[in-house]
């Protein structure tokens, strides 16, 4: 009886795991690939046509998924004014982070995503953590992640803020990114301000 019990055990320990990875793979496809806010600056020139791709790094590593997050105006795509690493892992049995960090002399490295493996001469001991501006995400009914950092814990000196805050939805058609800084009487300083931008693209990531 006993041996029948932990057998159940382990089956429905191993079948929540299963479908924990499930989750996270999503969330990761999702993610990955080259996405553009072309249409909604066509739409609203208040937006700028913005050039974003996120590529998979480091696949051996079993503590969640990293990625190479670059991000650029269209006629600039070759001097990006953003790129990152993101690690996306799973902190709660309905919650994901995406925690944010630099590395050093990021120019040189602009068009990394075009490599079939970027960033490999580095590893997370290269990293520096941005503490606070972790994004965390609750899935929405098998359709789309949703979250934001939490309060003022992002710290930023850009533009005379002293702090930001980063909101997205993810969805399998692309994201809505919505990044603003603000100052010490909560007044915005930089960033959108009517709304996110729409950037929209193509799955092309996998998990493995």
């Amino acid at each position: 009886m006993r041996t029948l019990v932990v057998s159940a055990l382990a089956m429905l320990l191993s079948s929540v795991a299963v479908a924990a990875d499930s989750e996270l793979e999503q969330l990761s496809q999702w993610m990955t690939g080259a996405f553009s806010s072309e249409a909604q600056s066509l739409e609203d020139p208040d937006f700028r046509h913005i050039v974003l791709h996120m590529a998979r790094i480091w696949p051996a590593r079993t503590d969640g998924v990293w990625l190479y997050v670059e991000q650029a105006v269209a006629e600039a795509a070759d001097k990006p004014y953003r790129q990152r690493v993101y690690h996306l892992r799973r902190v709660g049995e309905d919650l994901f982070a995406s925690s944010v960090y630099t590395f050093e002399d990021p120019l040189a490295r602009a068009g990394a995503w075009r490599q079939e493996s970027p960033l490999a001469d580095l590893g997370p001991s290269d990293l520096s953590e941005r503490d606070g501006c972790t994004i965390y995400l609750v899935q929405r009914d098998d359709v789309a992640f949703e979250g934001s950092t939490l309060g003022r814990l992002c710290t930023s000196t850009l533009r005379g803020a002293t702090w930001a805050s980063s909101e997205v939805v993810i969805t399998a058609d692309g994201m809505v990114s919505w990044d603003r800084g603000w100052d010490d009487a909560g007044a915005q300083v930089w960033g959108a301000e009517k709304a996110g931008y729409r950037l929209e693209g193509e799955i092309r990531g996998t998990l493995g």
